[in-house]
């Protein structure tokens, strides 16, 4: 951090410098104040080079006078003291800049984009939404305009209004951008859960279907999709539809097995559950599925039918889990004194499994036993997935 902290003082002072040289050809009459200027640049590039950068920033600030030569130099300064965690120190030098007279209207529009960073990093969200939405609508620097946008759908999203997240984003930010496509399915499912809980599956239908409009791997919209056709006793329709999740995202697979294997037991179909999961299990072998398909087999087949299909399992994909219900297995069948050996073993087993979470995010490694569609951590949507590998999946 203080390596990074040196390098962007040392570019302001580089910057300092280089319009200092510029200033060094005025006439006579600037002498005075450009000697003064002079030295007090060598004096903040000395507390630099002796790694005191609060002192250098200070002495660069106090030097600098504000136009248009040395609006980028200050702005660059206040981002400095942002990143340092001194937004309220950022705050002054950038609504001193939108004092100055002289500022043209696109070096202002920046100025005020900068200042809603700093409201944001000190949690005034009110007073950055009204600077961005002011850019948004007045800027003509297309750049500038979208960066504004960009940033005030972040805190809309942070304040959960989603809505107006989307309103912003839709359709330009989302035509251009993979990961705002993919929240913003996100939004309309946050809708969606909203009319749900509100007994309006109408307007909750509808906005599914938007979302996977947007995002048609959005898994989250055809999971509650196949809920709304679960909850009307459709259970064919729930099955088709959570079927269609490992196509959408193949990690997902285990998510969509226990109300699949519910939708079967309505429908009256066992054998077709067990023909999915012997489909599914070929395309990849996920412990649940497969784990699944064991029980599925112990129940119609017996004890020894299941063990069967795990051994072969263990031999091609090594999994914790599929061992501990084997040797679950075993137990059963066992004499008291082997059934005490297996026990044993099965303690270690299930205290591996009870270290390890079930889910992890994709993006920064944030785990837990919950399934969360926007990581609490990064909060980036969809990357929380099962976990896979021998302790998981």
């Amino acid at each position: 951090m203080m390596d990074l902290l040196l390098l962007a003082l040392l570019l302001a002072a580089v910057a300092i410098g280089w319009w200092l040289g510029r200033g060094s050809v005025a006439g006579n009459d600037e002498t005075t104040s450009q000697t003064r200027l002079s030295r007090d640049y060598f004096v903040g590039l000395n507390y630099l080079l002796n790694e005191e950068p609060d002192r250098a920033i200070e002495t660069f600030v106090g030097a600098l006078e504000v136009n248009s030569d040395t609006i980028e130099t200050h702005i660059a300064l206040g981002s400095l003291f942002r990143a340092r965690g001194e937004a309220d120190r950022s705050v002054k030098i950038h609504q001193n800049l939108l004092a100055r007279p002289t500022l043209t209207p696109a070096q202002g529009q920046r100025v005020q984009l900068e200042l809603a960073r700093d409201f944001l990093k000190l949690g005034l969200h009110d007073r950055a939404e009204r600077l961005l939405q002011g850019i948004t609508r007045e800027a003509q620097d297309e750049e500038l305009r979208l960066a504004a946008k960009r940033l005030l759908v972040d805190l809309l999203e942070r304040e959960k209004a989603w809505q107006a997240a989307l309103e912003v984003a839709v359709p330009e930010l989302v035509r251009e951008q993979e990961e705002l496509r993919r929240a913003a399915s996100h939004w309309l499912c946050e809708l969606a859960e909203q009319a749900l809980q509100q007994a309006s599956p109408g307007p909750a239908r509808k906005q599914l279907r938007q979302a996977l409009g947007i995002d048609p791997q959005c898994v989250r919209a055809t999971w509650l999709l196949a809920r709304l056709e679960h909850d009307t006793g459709h259970y064919k329709a729930e099955a088709k539809l959570l079927k269609r999740i490992p196509d959408q995202d193949l990690d997902f697979s285990p998510i969509i097995l226990e109300p699949l294997a519910e939708a079967y037991r309505r429908l009256e179909d066992p054998q077709g559950f067990e023909d999915y999961l012997t489909t599914l299990i070929e395309r990849a072998p996920f412990t649940s599925a497969l784990l699944a398909l064991a029980r599925s087999r112990q129940h119609h087949e017996g004890n020894a039918a299941a063990e069967a299909l795990i051994r072969e399992q263990l031999l091609r994909t090594p999994s914790l889990r599929a061992l501990d219900y084997l040797m679950d297995l075993y137990a059963r069948s066992a004499d008291a004194e082997e059934r005490e050996r297996v026990e044993l073993l099965k303690q270690h087993t299930e205290a591996l499994l009870a270290r390890h979470p079930r889910f992890r995010c994709r993006r920064c490694g944030f785990s837990g036993e919950r399934l969360h569609w926007q990581c609490p951590s990064c909060r980036e949507w969809g990357t929380t997935k099962p976990v896979t590998g021998i302790e998981g999946e």
